[in-house]
C-alpha cells in the first residue's frame, strides 16, 4: 500500500494528471470524525495551520454523521473539547436535564445539531480549514514532508505538511504507508490478558448502521415497504432486555426498548444490540467498492429491523427522520464502526494498565493524555462464533489513555486517532467510546502542535510539555471524578496524580467507572514521601515518615531534605498567593489537595520528565 501511494503520486506529476492547488501547511488530518475535528480544533487554537479533509459534509463522525448520539460515559469526566462539545449542547437545548431524555445516557441529541455545533466550533478557529465532500487517495511521506492527493467536487488536489493524524474510521492512512497492525482477537499469550482467547482471531466488533426516528404522531402511518428476506424471527428477542451488571431477569418491555435512545424532539436512535439492527462484516482489508457492497447489506439489517419496529410491534407512527440527514435513503451517510485496525504504538494500553494501573508492568499511568468511565463492551451477538469472552468479569476502574499509544513506532511524522491507536482488542471495548475518542483526538492535536514547536520527531516529544497543554484547555490527564476544570486547584491535583504523588482509588462501578482522589482528605506522611521519593534521590534513606495524618511541621521537615534553604515563611507565602482557606500553621493537619498545590507551586516537580513507559528521566536539553 505505501508503494501504491507513491506511485499515484508519482504517476500525477509523469501523466500530468490536472491537480488543483499545491497548498502547504502545519499539520493533515485526514478524517472529520470525532477524533479529528477535535485535533483539528485544538491544533487550530493553538496557531496551527491545519486541514480536515472529510469525505462527508458534517463534521462528527460516529456523533454525528452515524447517528450514535447518545453519549457513553465520561458524564462526570467533562473532559477539554468532550466537556465544551456538551455545555453547547445544554446551552442549545436549555440545560443538562434536557439531554436526559432516553436510558442509555446522560447526554443525547439530534445527530444534526451536534454536526451543527461542531462546524460552528470549527469555524470560530482561524487556522482551521474544513475541506468538507474531499476523499484522500494518495499519501506519501519522504524527505520530511507529507504529500496527499484527494478529490473534491471531481478535481484532484494535492497539500503539504509536515505532520499528519490519521483520523480515519478504519485507520487506511497508516495502513497505506505499511504500518504493523493487529486486526480481530488478540491471542492470550501474545497480549498477555486472561480474559483474551487463546487462539487470535480475526472478528471484529459488530458495527451498526445507526436509524433516527421520528415520532410523526399517532395516527400517522409511515411504515416503511418490507424490506426483502424479510422474516420477523430474526428480530424476535429484541423487546427481552436485562441490565448485565445487574442479576435482574430479561423483561419483555418494547416501550424501554425504544425509550433506550429516546432523543430530544420526539426522534429516536435505533442502534439496538440485541436481536436488533448490530450487523457483522470484517470490511477493514476490503477495498472501497466491497465495502460500500458489505455495507448496503447493513443498512438492509437496519431497514428490516425498522420494518419490525413498525409492523411487528405497532410503533406505525415512528418513520425515517427525514430532516436529520442529507442523504437520500434518510439514514446516517456513514456506519457506526466499533472497531478499526489497531497499530503498534510506542507503548501498547492492553488491560493490565486499566484494570490497575498503580500495580502494571510500567506506570503508563503518569504520561496519560485522555480519560474514560465506560466499562468495557464487546458487540459480538451477530457472530455466533465468536469465541466467548465474559466482559461483565473484566472489571475496571476509570482510566487514562498513554500519549505512546498515539504514535507508532515505526512512522516519524504520522499521529494515530480515532480507533487506531495502539490498544488491545479488548480494551478497545473501552477506549471506543465517543468522549474517550474526541479525548484521544484532542490529545492529538496538541501533540501535533508541541512537535512542530519543538522541532522534534513525535518519538521525541516532552510529554510534561502535552500534559501541560491539554491542562491549561481544560482537559484531564487523570481520571479524577471528584474535581471539575472549573476547580482553582484542578492542575495541581492532576499533577499529582500524573506524577504518582497521591494515587486515586479505583472503583468498578456498573457503566460508569469511578477514580477517586479525596480531595479533602487528610495527607498522611508515608504517602507523600513514598510520592515524591522517585523524583528525589535526597528521599531515599528517609525513613522518618509514619502513617500519621501530614501535619504542617512535618511537611517542612520533608521540604527541607529537598531544598535545605526552604523556610516556612516561604510556605505561608505560597499558601495565601495559592488562596487556599485558612492559614497554613506547624499544627495543621494537611488535606491532599492542599499538599498537591504547595508541592506544586514550591518544586513545580511536573517540569520533570518521564518516558514514553512513564520513568522518571533527566531533563532533556
Amino acid at each position: 500500500m505505501k508503494k501504491t501511494a507513491a506511485i499515484l503520486v508519482f504517476l500525477l506529476y509523469i501523466l500530468q494528471i490536472p491537480v488543483q492547488g499545491q497548498d502547504r501547511v502545519d499539520l493533515i488530518i485526514v478524517g472529520g470524525g470525532a477524533s479529528g475535528t477535535a485535533a483539528g480544533i485544538a491544533a487550530g487554537r493553538m496557531g496551527t495551520k491545519t486541514v480536515i479533509l472529510e469525505p462527508t459534509s458534517w463534521l462528527g463522525g460516529m456523533l454525528t454523521a452515524a447517528g450514535v448520539s447518545a453519549i457513553d460515559g465520561n458524564h462526570r469526566l467533562p473532559s477539554g473539547i468532550w466537556g465544551e462539545f456538551r455545555k453547547e449542547l445544554e446551552a442549545y437545548y436549555g440545560g443538562p436535564e434536557k439531554l436526559s431524555t432516553g436510558w442509555v445516557s446522560n447526554t443525547l441529541f439530534e445527530p444534526r445539531v451536534g454536526n451543527e455545533i461542531l462546524q460552528k466550533m470549527a469555524a470560530t478557529v482561524p487556522d482551521l480549514t474544513v475541506r468538507f465532500e474531499s476523499q484522500w487517495t494518495a499519501a506519501n511521506y519522504t524527505e520530511g514532508l507529507w504529500t496527499v492527493v484527494f478529490r473534491q467536487n471531481g478535481q484532484l488536489y494535492q497539500i503539504q505538511a509536515p505532520l499528519l493524524i490519521d483520523a480515519t474510521e478504519l485507520g487506511d492512512v497508516a495502513a497505506a504507508q505499511g504500518l504493523p497492525y493487529r486486526l480481530g482477537m488478540d491471542a492470550r499469550a501474545e497480549i498477555g490478558e486472561e480474559f483474551a482467547p487463546e487462539q487470535g482471531n480475526d472478528i471484529v466488533q459488530d458495527l451498526t448502521y445507526v436509524a433516527t426516528l421520528q415520532d410523526y404522531g399517532q395516527g400517522v402511518d409511515k411504515t416503511i415497504p418490507r424490506p426483502a428476506d424479510y422474516d420477523p424471527a430474526e428480530f424476535a428477542c429484541a423487546c427481552a432486555h436485562a441490565d448485565p451488571t445487574t442479576d435482574h431477569d430479561p423483561t419483555l418491555d418494547c416501550g424501554k426498548m425504544m425509550d433506550y435512545g429516546k432523543l430530544p424532539n420526539g426522534k429516536y436512535m435505533i442502534n439496538w444490540p440485541n436481536c436488533g439492527n448490530d450487523h457483522y462484516v470484517n470490511l477493514v482489508e476490503l477495498s472501497p467498492e466491497e465495502r460500500e457492497k458489505e455495507l448496503e447489506k447493513a443498512k438492509q439489517t437496519t431497514l428490516r429491523f425498522v420494518y419490525y419496529i413498525q409492523h411487528e410491534l405497532g410503533f406505525r407512527h415512528l418513520g425515517l427522520a427525514e430532516d436529520e440527514y442529507p442523504s437520500d435513503d434518510h439514514l446516517p451517510m456513514i456506519p457506526y464502526h466499533r472497531e478499526s485496525r489497531r497499530y503498534r504504538g510506542l507503548v501498547d494500553f492492553t488491560l493490565p494498565f486499566v484494570r490497575s494501573p498503580y500495580a502494571a508492568p510500567s506506570p503508563l499511568y503518569r504520561t496519560g493524555v485522555a480519560v474514560g468511565d465506560y466499562t468495557i463492551d464487546h458487540h459480538h451477538k451477530k457472530k455466533p462464533d465468536a469465541p466467548a469472552i465474559d466482559f461483565i468479569k473484566i472489571r475496571v476502574p476509570s482510566y487514562n489513555v498513554p500519549l505512546g499509544a498515539l504514535i507508532p513506532k515505526e512512522h516519524p511524522a504520522l499521529i494515530l486517532a480515532e480507533k487506531s491507536i495502539s490498544v488491545s482488542n479488548i480494551v478497545n471495548g473501552a477506549t471506543r467510546l465517543q468522549p474517550v475518542v474526541l479525548g484521544i483526538g484532542h490529545a492529538a492535536g496538541v501533540l501535533a502542535t508541541e512537535a512542530l514547536r519543538q522541532k522534534k520527531p513525535l518519538s521525541e516529544v516532552s510529554i510534561r510539555s502535552v500534559q501541560q497543554a491539554l491542562l491549561d484547555q481544560k482537559a484531564y490527564i487523570m481520571p479524577f471524578i471528584d474535581m471539575t476544570p472549573s476547580d482553582p486547584y484542578f492542575q495541581s491535583m492532576q499533577k499529582a496524580g500524573a506524577l504518582g504523588i497521591f494515587k486515586g482509588e479505583g472503583v468498578p462501578y456498573l457503566w460508569a467507572n469511578q477514580t477517586w482522589f479525596y480531595p479533602e482528605r487528610p495527607a498522611t506522611e508515608f504517602e507523600t514521601v513514598d510520592g515524591l521519593r522517585p523524583f528525589y534521590p535526597e528521599l531515599g534513606d528517609f525513613w522518618a515518615a509514619s502513617g500519621d495524618y501530614l501535619r504542617g511541621e512535618r511537611l517542612i521537615l520533608i521540604l527541607q531534605r529537598i531544598r535545605p534553604d526552604l523556610i516556612e515563611e516561604t510556605i505561608l507565602n505560597e499558601w495565601k498567593t495559592a488562596g487556599l482557606s485558612g492559614q497554613f500553621s506547624a499544627a495543621r493537619t494537611l488535606t491532599r489537595k492542599e499538599t498537591a498545590v504547595l508541592l506544586d507551586r514550591i518544586l513545580n516537580i511536573f517540569q520533570k520528565e518521564v518516558d514514553w513507559s512513564g520513568y522518571w528521566i533527566e531533563p532533556r536539553d
